[in-house]
């Protein structure tokens, strides 16, 4: 159950706003226990979305920039379940709080690429997927879900937000590699997981939701 007050907030807020539109698939693939989820980023409001298809029964705790967790936006930033982290550097607080987190059998949401793929902007300035998240999974030992996230970029023109879950990512074979080469070949398999869950979702349409594995069609 989400336990952060604007967590709450925000959830009740989005499933009146997106009602209809929304489109669920995949969430068989969710485990039971702590799992980091990993997901595109393609608007600022993908948290939220990323978030919706677990709750209530699940929070997602996002890493969020450390410069937002200023004198004024700090609460609200924790009273949403987010926590800091330094960019472009080691952060060991950071990564504790997320080990913590997994360890209590929750989810560590994070966006691989760490900024957004502005149209217009992507094919000169292709974000790059950072090797932190599978780090994490990794180092904590749970699995590494891959999702995919289409139409928060649209949200004001009314059409299908989208949100797909992948099959965990396989890392049972790279735990005896050294920890940086394994980071990096669970990156790259999980980057390839998130473009092929993104290539397949629906375009614009009358929505669809899947809940616990079942599509309830409305066309």
């Amino acid at each position: 159950m989400a336990r952060f007050p604007l967590y709450r907030i925000a959830g009740v807020l989005m499933t009146v706003f997106i009602g209809w539109r929304k489109r669920y698939t995949g969430l068989e693939h969710v485990p039971s226990g702590g799992f980091v989820l990993a997901a595109n980023h393609v608007s600022n409001l993908d948290p939220f979305v990323l978030g919706m298809p677990l709750y209530p029964q699940r929070t997602v705790r996002y890493m969020a920039k450390a410069e937002l967790f200023t004198r004024w936006l700090a609460p609200a930033m924790r009273a949403i379940g987010t926590f800091p982290v330094r960019r472009n550097e080691p952060d060991s607080d950071a990564i504790r709080t997320a080990l913590e987190i997994l360890a209590a059998g929750d989810v560590v949401g994070m966006f691989p690429e760490g900024t957004r793929a502005r149209k217009g902007l992507r094919k000169k300035f292709a974000p790059q997927a950072h090797t932190g998240t599978a780090r994490i999974a990794l180092k904590a030992g749970v699995p590494l879900v891959p999702a995919a996230i289409a139409g928060t970029d649209r949200l004001l023109r009314f059409g299908t937000i989208s949100v797909a879950f992948g099959p965990p990512v396989p890392m049972d074979d790279l735990r005896e590699l050294p920890r940086r080469r394994a980071a990096e070949i669970a990156t790259e398999r999980l980057m390839a997981q998130i473009r092929d869950l993104a290539a397949g979702l629906p375009p614009e349409g009358p929505g669809r939701e899947t809940r616990l594995g079942r599509t309830d069609s409305k066309e």
